[in-house]
């Protein structure tokens, strides 16, 4: 008996000094938040208030040298600064809420491209935000997202695996400047369903789902282009990654696509097509005559 009651109490000890989250699930409903730590105290006081968190909500800190480790292969040094300020918060969803994104002051990372970054990283059914004091590119917020996401899910995602979600992000925000940004998003949501429907096993079978996607919704890529999605999705073949757990959470970036084939300028893009497609018979039709 007296045994039996040093192990209550002992068992007692550990719940009080160990971290509760290690008894227990993830609770659907429960936010983290993540500030960039160079904010002044005045600007992370007005973000919680903005991301409405309770007066209890956990906070993480990201820093400049956890952006430099993530995004340092992919742009420039001077482009991700010497300071962090993006912040972000994340909720946990019910099972088959997919992700949903908004963001406020980003000016270059679209919340299409976060989605398709995150669902690509392993995270899954949660409502994000995503913010800054000021305008800023949106790339170091990533990081702060997947890092809270690890710890409100108790899942721990693999170093590789975040590192090809953030070479994602930028290349996608890169291919946006040169074709806009709404096709570049549509783009990579639509190579992302194909890889999902049939999983590609070489690179020459990436280079073809990319250029079917390409020309299924009218857009035209260079060569280097090409290449460069090919490099991007061919990475990401070899990583262990659920293609259709990933399908599964774009809903959001799905619905966007549905949008942006269904508006006038994605209507515009498919004319274009065509129109180059008559030119080439006529041209072809001519020569013959």
């Amino acid at each position: 008996m007296k045994k039996m009651k040093k192990w209550v109490i002992v068992t007692i000890l550990l719940c009080l000094l160990l971290p509760y989250k290690a008894f227990a699930d993830a609770a659907v409903g429960e936010m983290i938040v993540t500030l960039g730590e160079n904010l002044t105290k005045e600007q992370k006081s007005m973000l919680l208030s903005e991301m409405k968190a309770p007066d209890d909500v956990e906070v993480l800190t990201v820093t400049n040298a956890e952006e430099h480790e993530y995004l340092g292969d992919y742009i420039a040094s001077r482009l991700i600064g010497t300071k962090a300020i993006s912040s972000s918060a994340i909720t946990l969803e019910e099972k088959g809420t997919g992700i949903k994104l908004e963001s406020k002051n980003i000016n270059w990372v679209t919340d299409e491209m976060y989605i398709n970054a995150l669902a690509t990283a392993g995270v899954k059914d949660a409502t994000v935000y995503v913010t800054a004091p000021i305008p800023v590119s949106g790339t170091a917020a990533l990081t702060g997202v997947i890092k809270a996401y690890e710890i409100s899910s108790d899942k721990t995602i693999p170093e590789d695996v975040k590192q090809a979600a953030n070479e994602e992000m930028v290349k996608t925000a890169k291919l946006g400047d040169e074709i806009g940004t709404e096709e570049a998003s549509a783009l990579v949501t639509k190579i992302k369903e194909e890889m999902a429907e049939n999983p590609p096993t070489t690179t020459e079978e990436v280079r073809k789902v990319v250029e079917s996607s390409a020309n299924e919704l009218g857009i035209v890529l260079n060569e280097n282009q090409t290449q460069s999605l090919i490099d991007l999705f061919n990475k990401l073949k070899e990583l262990d990654i659920d293609w259709n757990a990933v399908g599964d959470q774009l809903t959001a970036a799905k619905d966007k696509l549905s949008n942006f084939l269904g508006s006038e300028e994605g209507q515009s893009f498919l004319d274009k097509l065509k129109e180059v497609f008559n030119s080439l018979i006529d041209a072809i039709k001519s020569f013959f005559n």
